[in-house]
């Protein structure tokens, strides 16, 4: 299903959101990194697919009301084999309850950098791009960059450069400096995701971690106009 498609059912179910299912298959849609993900619908499904993806796993409840994840406690992260996975899988289960529309099993990346990226729509400028500092700081530190859509790769160039934590795109503790093009890429890639999706009001991509040196998205939301 295409997009503009999904964003279509969307609305005419009344939602709000889309479920981190539907959020993926819109943002890969528009060639953004994803980290390796496969939706499951029973136990069975989760464990051919941890095997598939290799352990340790994350997994995730997902479902168009199940916007924060944390929150509604149905996230598992480092599971280590399949007794660990089976306990998690019965626990998001009776945590979801009936907002649950599946699971999602995720290869566990890990990093010691965490970036933010999404896109919001200003009464006044439209869709706008937003860049920074991730995870648990985007809030207590709002170190972040904003720019009018639509964006090129300069732009989004000048983005990284302007926050305080900028540094840590470069090399961190003997880490590798950070694929700079394919940050840029993704950030003009969402900005073309706002200009020609209009039913999409916000998206929210935090974390995005650094596999290696490439940036990858972790986690996914968004919000139906």
């Amino acid at each position: 299903m295409k997009p503009s498609e999904l964003l279509s059912a969307a609305r005419a179910r009344g939602q709000t959101t889309l479920s981190e299912d539907d959020s993926r298959k819109v943002l890969e849609a528009y060639g953004l990194p994803l980290v390796p993900s496969r939706r499951v619908g029973s136990l069975d499904e989760a464990q051919a697919a941890a095997r598939e993806l290799g352990f340790p796993v994350a997994l995730k409840g997902t479902g168009a009301r199940l916007a924060h994840k944390t929150e509604a406690d149905v996230v598992r992260l480092s599971l280590r084999d399949a007794a660990e996975l089976e306990a998690a899988y019965r626990h998001v289960q009776q945590k979801g309850g009936e907002l649950l529309e599946g699971m999602l099993v995720q290869r566990m990346l890990r990093s010691e950098r965490e970036f933010v990226a999404g896109l919001s729509r200003d009464p006044q400028f439209g869709p706008c791009v937003m860049f920074g500092l991730g995870g648990i700081f985007t809030e207590v530190l709002q170190d972040v960059s904003f720019r009018v859509a639509p964006i090129e790769t300069r732009d989004a160039e000048e983005m990284m450069d302007e926050i305080k934590g900028a540094k840590l795109l470069g090399p961190f503790r003997g880490k590798p400096a950070v694929d700079r093009a394919a940050l840029a890429a993704l950030l003009v890639a969402l900005s073309r995701l706002g200009a020609e999706l209009e039913a999409v009001a916000e998206v929210d991509i935090n974390p995005i971690l650094i596999d290696g040196s490439r940036p990858v998205a972790v986690d996914a939301l968004v919000v139906v106009k």
